[in-house]
């Protein structure tokens, strides 16, 4: 007797948070990450941050009265034990896990919190086709409404670096306001500098942010069919993974995989020289 197993289809493409931005930044990094899907080796900022975030789920999915800090301590050292050798090389002998998790308490008694979900993935879709997905780190219930509280390892950010910040809030909220038909309360957790921030999106702003993601979405559709996407260097460039694939650094990126569920398209023929462009 043969059993048939059925083999789950690859997701259809989705704008993010994070690759909205990477395709802002630079096309080329957009593909790299969202379409080549090459592999990067996180930071020891970035790992630490991955840890302290898996941490704060597992916490919260205690009941109240257990989520202590005793507790997320020991559930520190069962998610660090979790990572690979070269992982807890990266980290270090001083992780700092411990301490951003002493300055999560000064910010919040999880003891108070009511959360509908932990890691929850949501998806919406615009009025004009442009596919949505994130992930938000929790999601809060309360008498006013629904809030997303999202963990920040890092530190509140500067006026110039407060742009990006709001590229990702804005996005959450924007993804609550399709999938729930609610604006959404917005609390961003800085352990570094034990910062609280509170937000409060419009909806009349957030019509506004769905047109950009629209454009964004729309420039990528058309530089899918034949990989033109284009690098935009710059001052990112000098901590970039992809720099030695990178043509605008004598690089050569790896040939096009095409865009998932569509074939390759030739790219268009070069005018000779004398021709009309």
């Amino acid at each position: 007797m043969s059993t048939e197993v059925e083999v789950e289809a690859p997701r259809a493409p989705a704008l993010s948070p994070s690759r909205a931005v990477d395709f802002r930044r630079c096309a080329l990094l957009y593909r790299f990450r969202a379409v080549d899907r090459l592999p990067e080796t996180p930071s020891p900022g970035a790992l630490r941050g991955t840890v302290v975030h898996a941490v704060l789920e597992r916490l919260h999915a205690l009941d109240p009265a257990s989520r202590r800090p005793d507790a997320a301590r020991t559930l520190a050292q069962d998610v660090l034990g979790e990572l690979a050798p070269e992982e807890r090389a990266l980290l270090g002998e001083e992780p700092g896990v411990d301490e951003l998790l002493a300055r999560y308490f000064a910010l919040e008694d999880p003891r108070a919190v009511v959360s509908e979900a932990r890691e929850l993935r949501v998806e919406a879709e615009l009025d004009d086709g442009t596919p949505l997905r994130g992930h938000l780190d929790r999601l809060d219930t309360d008498p006013g409404g629904l809030t997303v509280v999202d963990y920040k390892s890092g530190r509140s950010p500067s006026l110039r670096a407060e742009g990006p910040m709001m590229f990702g809030v804005r996005f959450y909220a924007l993804l609550l306001a399709r999938s729930r038909g609610v604006v959404p309360t917005l609390r961003l957790l800085h352990l570094a500098d034990t910062t609280s921030l509170t937000l409060r999106p419009r909806a009349d702003e957030l019509d506004r942010f769905a047109g950009v993601l629209s454009a964004v979405w729309a420039a990528i559709r058309r530089a899918a069919p034949t990989g033109d996407f284009r690098p935009n260097p710059g001052p990112g460039c000098a901590f970039c993974s992809f720099k030695p694939l990178c043509p605008a650094w004598d690089g050569t990126p790896p040939p096009y995989p095409g865009w998932p569920g569509e074939a390759v398209a030739p790219p268009l023929p070069r005018p000779r020289t004398g021709e009309p462009g």
